[in-house]
């Protein structure tokens, strides 16, 4: 492979995951983006107290984006070869518990928008 394209990448993910579930990932992570933002310019804040549940279901994000991936590529832990296999494992760590922090306040802001002053 002497370039890293994105059809490269799209192509490798594809393989990975199975093209239907790499599309449906895709379109979940389209829409729980749209809400978040709908939610951002509805609410005009951050609701600190949603905030902080989000923050806190952070390490499970983690801890599912790590054991989600090492089941789709039906890898273990012990196969790690080198520093590049923890700088991946660890980026994914972060990539899952960010996306579950924005998930979570998401759905919280949905499901209890913010009292209007009347």
């Amino acid at each position: 492979m002497q370039e890293l394209t994105l059809g490269t990448l799209i192509a490798v993910f594809e393989e990975i995951f199975g093209r239907g579930l790499f599309w449906i990932m895709v379109a979940l992570a389209g829409l729980v983006t749209l809400a978040y933002a709908y939610v951002l310019v509805r609410d005009h804040a951050v609701s600190w107290r949603k905030f902080l549940w989000a923050q806190l279901s952070m390490p499970l994000g983690a801890v599912a984006a790590v054991w989600f991936l090492l089941a789709m590529t039906d890898s273990r832990l012990s196969d790690m070869g080198g520093p590049i296999d923890v700088i991946v494992l660890l980026g994914v760590g972060a990539l899952g518990a960010v996306g579950l922090a924005i998930l979570v306040y998401t759905v919280q802001s949905l499901l209890r928008p913010p009292a209007r002053d009347r």
